[in-house]
């Protein structure tokens, strides 16, 4: 199994960061990104950015996604889960809809969302959607794809740093 390494960001790709998380996830990003910006690159080549010694984003296969430690820092969709999914989500399974309470209607397939349980407010993953967030409260069928939850190899990762 390849080793992890760690190396710092230039400027150029610092910027290039910056601007996709801008872009992505609202202006008030670039406050949370510092100057000193390192990568974390795990085995299994996705690779954490981490910043004033949090990791605030990951890159999986060329996306970039929040990581849940600042997912209240940023705009981003949410998708409103019953208390019976937790348990099933929060150990990786995507979203169905049955499980779904609400879902912010300004959703479009392919937009990253938070996942957010229904009695406490609290994100327990991050996903993909699969469908937009109108048809999301079908009565079967996958509706958000999970990429990040809680106790996943990355929230761990996040604990390291």
């Amino acid at each position: 199994m390849p080793s992890e390494r760690r190396y710092r960001l230039r400027k150029d790709e610092l910027k290039n960061i910056v601007q996709e998380a801008s872009r992505r996830f609202g202006e008030a990003i670039a406050r949370v990104i510092g100057k000193d910006v390192e990568i974390r690159e795990m085995a299994d080549g996705t690779e954490l950015i981490i910043s004033g010694g949090k990791t605030i984003f990951f890159r999986k296969d060329g996306a970039l996604f929040p990581t849940l430690r600042i997912v209240d820092l940023i705009e981003i969709k949410r998708v409103v889960v019953d208390m019976g999914a937790v348990p099933y989500i929060a150990k990786g399974a995507d979203v169905m809809s049955p499980g779904i309470a609400s879902a912010d209607p300004d959703i479009k397939t392919g937009d990253i969302v938070a996942i957010v349980d229904e009695r406490h407010g609290k994100t327990i993953a991050m996903g993909l959607a699969l469908v937009d967030g109108v048809g999301m409260k079908a009565p079967k069928g996958k509706a958000v794809k999970n990429i990040h939850h809680v106790g996943d190899r990355i929230w761990r990762a996040l604990e390291k740093s």
